[in-house]
Order: C-alpha cells, then structure tokens, then sequence
C-alpha cells in the first residue's frame, strides 16, 4: 500500500467515528430544516421557469434544448453523419493518424508532439465519462418522467438524447483542445481551461477567468452532492430496502464500503479511475441491457402495440397528461437533456485526458456517451415502464411528490416503480436493479470524484496537500450521504450539475468556431490516412 494511501485511509478513518457519532436525528432534521430554506432558494433559482402555452418551462431546458439544435444544424447533423467515425475511433481504427499531421503550425498539435499527449485511450475516457451521467436516473428519474408526461415522453426524449451528442462533441473538442500537460504527462482540462484561455484568445480574459472560476465552484459542490451523497444515499436505502437490512448504522456501514473502495480507487488518479470504469460500465451496461432486453423479448407480443402508442402519444397525448402535447414534450426533454448532462461540460473534464493530438477525435468519442445514456439506456427503462402499464397498473398524469397512482390506490414513484415494472415480467429481476443501482453508483462517484478533484485543482493548486484534503472531504460525504437525511443539502448540490450549463454554455457558444477548424483538420487527416493505405 502506498504511503499516500495509507495517509489518506488513517486520516479517514480516524474522523469516521465523528461522522457517524454525531447524527442523532433531531440533530439530523434541525441541520436539515436550517439550511432548506436556502436550498430551496437556490433551486428555484436553478430552475426558474418562464410561462409557455400556460405551461412553467424552465430557462435552463430552454439553453440546453436550443443550445444542442443550433450545434446540432451548425455542424451539419454531425451526430449522425459521423457516428460510424466515433464507433471506429473508440476501435482505435484511425490511432496511426497520431503519427503525423498535416497542419504542424497547429496550436493544439505543437503542443502534444513533446513525450505526452495524455493518460487515458479514447474507450478509457469514454468509460469514465459514461460512469458519470449512466446512474439512477436512467433507472428512477425516468419513469418519474414517464408517469408526468405518459408513453409520449420517451420519444422526446430520445430527440433530446440525439441532439445532445452535438453539444457533447463541441465542449469535449474545446476540453482537448485547452487542457494543460505538466511535464510528468498529467492532464489538467475542462471547462475551467476553455473558458478561460479561450475567451482570453478572443479578447474576453476577465470574462473567461470569472467563468471558469464560477464552474469550478460548482463543479466541487456538485461533486460532493449530486455526484456523491445523493449516490450513496439511494444505493444504500436501494439496499436496505430490498434486503430488509434493520438498525440504525446500517447506512452508515453501506457508506463506509462504499468510502473505502471508492478512496482506494480514487488515490491513483485518473489512470486508475479509468481502468476501473472501464470494466466496470461495460460490466453494468451489459447487465443491466441484457436484463431489459431478455425482458423486452419475453413480451414481445407488447413491443409493437408500446412503440406504436409512444409514437403516437408524442403528438397526441391521452388528455389526463397536463398539459397535453407541450407537457409531453418538456419532460421528455427535461429527462433526456438532464440525464446526459449534455450542455454541462462536466464530460470534458475526463475526456481531456484522452491521449491524442487531435481534439475533435475526441470530441467525436464524446458523441457516444448520449447515445449511450439516453437512447438505450434510458428508452430501455422507458420502454418496459410502458409495457408494463398496458393492463392500467398506475394512471399517467397523477403524479403528487413524483410517485404515480397505482391502481389499488397507492403511490410509487422512481426506482421503486421501475423494480415493480421488472418484476412483473420477470418474477425476481428486480434484484437485477439493485446490482445496477450499486454499480451505477459506485461508478458515478469516481467519476465526480475526479471532476471534483479538477476544479478543486484550478482553485487550490495542484500540490498534494491540495489534493489529499479534497478526497478526505469527498469521502467523508460518501460515508454522510448514506447516514443522513439532509435532503436540503442534497437537493442544494444536485441542482449545482444543473447550474454548471449557465457559465458552460456561454463559452461554447462563443467559441464553437474553433472546433469547426478541428474537426475540418481532423477529416481531413484521416482522408490522407486511408489513401495511404
């Protein structure tokens, strides 16, 4: 065990008892409804709303949503004319062309011709970026949106999901791009680097600097909430919940577990990170995919009659959904654009770290991960929810604290009504989920880990003081978000993921152009590759 290991462990372990000890439940609910009132400010600030068609449409659905249709018609539909192109570069297909360059005055290519070029292969960073926005909700949030918004959601939000792979491609070819590599080959990207050095091209310095700094702060927040507490907090009720695990340090224990891997992992660094997701979101990809599937194929008398009524109720919703059509719409792009995180940059941070001198060979590796997320994963969940509702199992539309009325009258919402939707079909695979929660989870943190760990660096410095403090705090949020109830604080700093598209969007939105320079460089390299071939 390494000496930094064994620092960080013996320092965590010595303020466990503190963490646990020091949660008595009036305690717990007094810290609770102290800091909620600001919680709440700051999510309504978040999310404020504008009335449309008399319906309450957030403005940051709006940046998302608009931001990823103008990419999407600027580059020429590149989401779809160059997905082969991504596929082939995650196969390392076109890894040769790293051996030359046809533009050697290139910024970016100077710059990566020294001894590093990166840390991480194109599927490593895909991985680590997948294991950031693949989590609980594509498994809970979506049939909360599905029970809103009826069957017609789903097609909406695959929409969203496809243009999102047009914004994914532009902030993760500005992550590469920007990023800094010290001499030992350590990365430092996303962007906290573009905003600020690219603006700082373009005359915008000032501008650029209090932006990254503004997405820094976020970043951190939202990696010690969104990214961390709220994990462990749903893994760990997922758990005690399905097991029937009793006693008042059981959440606890489930956080120390889960602190410990996660601080032995984390300790490595971003090589290490990698190499763990990218077995482990395969691993839980495949699970979770081949259990949808077998379940989908185990009805598949229902596939066509579930699709037909998806179609069909984009447009023409059942009149229970409020709202009607423009209802059906917002949350299906509400779940598609929250859930890949499209728009937020927090991807760029780990797929700047990508070895390779070209920037838009990443940036279309990026393109991959909405896919992934949404257009799969999500429209999976979506489409066994729907299948499983054939028979009236719960009423689309009444939905009070996002749980849907069932037909005995009951309420279940999240995850509880995708485990019921699985069971149904499939006596017993809801433990399937449970696996997958855990994994997804798991897999989430040590992605926020390090995009915490970045910003914590563009703030702090890069010492390993620095550091060592970071992950002592991170951890020690691992542990508290399974132990407590501070739903205050976890609603504060999910709404922070949520926060980072206002200083994101402005820089790609201002700097976008440059990515056209390198992905016209990038074709056009690989165009000279193959004829010499």
């Amino acid at each position: 065990m390494s000496e930094r290991l064994q620092r960080l462990l013996a320092i965590f372990f010595f303020l466990i008892p503190i963490i646990t000890k020091a949660q008595p439940h009036e305690i717990d609910k007094q810290l609770n409804d102290a800091f909620m009132p600001f919680a709440t400010w700051w999510e309504n600030l978040i999310l404020a709303s504008i009335n449309f068609f008399g319906l309450e449409l957030p403005i940051i659905l709006i940046i998302l949503v608009s931001g990823a249709l103008f990419f999407t018609l600027y580059f020429g539909f590149i989401n779809i004319r160059h997905f082969s192109t991504a596929i082939q570069v995650v196969r390392g297909k076109y890894d040769d062309i790293e051996k030359f360059s046809t533009q050697k005055d290139n910024e970016t290519h100077e710059k990566a011709t020294n001894e590093h070029s990166g840390e991480v292969n194109h599927f490593q960073a895909l991985a680590t970026a997948v294991s950031g926005t693949v989590g609980l909700g594509n498994i809970a949030m979506v049939a909360v949106a599905i029970s809103i918004g009826g069957p017609g959601a789903t097609f909406w939000m695959i929409i969203a999901g496809l243009l999102g792979m047009s914004s994914k491609f532009v902030e993760c070819t500005l992550g590469v791009k920007y990023r800094d590599i010290d001499g030992e080959g350590n990365v430092y990207g996303g962007p906290m680097y573009y905003l600020s050095k690219g603006l700082e091209e373009r005359g915008l310095g000032k501008l650029g600097r209090a932006l990254a700094i503004i997405f820094a702060v976020l970043c951190i927040g939202a990696s010690f909430g969104g990214g961390n507490a709220f994990q462990t907090n749903q893994a760990a009720a997922q758990i005690i919940s399905r097991f029937g695990i009793e006693g008042a340090a059981s959440g606890s224990i489930i956080g120390l577990i889960f602190a410990v891997f996660v601080g032995i992992v984390i300790i490595g660094g971003i090589k290490r990170i990698a190499s763990v997701t990218e077995k482990i979101v395969p691993l839980m990809a495949a699970l979770y995919v081949l259990s949808g599937f077998f379940i989908i194929l185990s009805n598949f008398s229902f596939v066509d009659d579930a699709v037909h009524i998806i179609i069909t109720e984009a447009f023409t919703p059942k009149a229970t959904i409020a709202g009607g059509f423009i209802g059906v719409l917002i949350q299906g792009f509400r779940r598609g654009a929250f859930s890949n995180e499209a728009g937020t940059g927090s991807a760029a941070i780990a797929h700047s770290a990508v070895n390779t001198k070209y920037p838009a060979s990443e940036g279309l590796v990026a393109m991959l991960e909405p896919f992934i997320d949404t257009v799969i994963v999500c429209t999976m969940t979506a489409l066994i929810i729907v299948m499983f509702n054939m028979d009236g199992a719960f009423v689309y539309g009444d939905v009070v604290n996002g749980r849907a009325l069932m037909a005995d009258g009951s309420r279940l919402g999240g995850v509880n009504l995708t485990s019921l939707a699985f069971d149904s079909a499939i006596p017993g695979s809801s433990y399937v989920l449970v696996i997958a929660v855990a994994s997804f989870a798991f897999s989430t943190i040590l992605s926020w880990s390090y995009y915490g760990l970045q910003s914590w660096k563009y703030l702090f410095g890069r010492g390993k003081w620095s550091d060592l403090v970071f992950k002592i705090i991170f951890l020690m949020f691992t542990v508290l978000g399974a132990a407590v109830t501070l739903d205050a604080v976890i609603k504060f700093s999910d709404a922070m993921i949520l926060a980072l598209v206002f200083p994101n969007m402005i820089g790609l939105l201002l700097l976008f152009p440059k990515v056209r320079k390198e992905i016209k460089r990038y074709l056009y390299d690989i165009q000279i590759l193959k004829s010499k071939i």
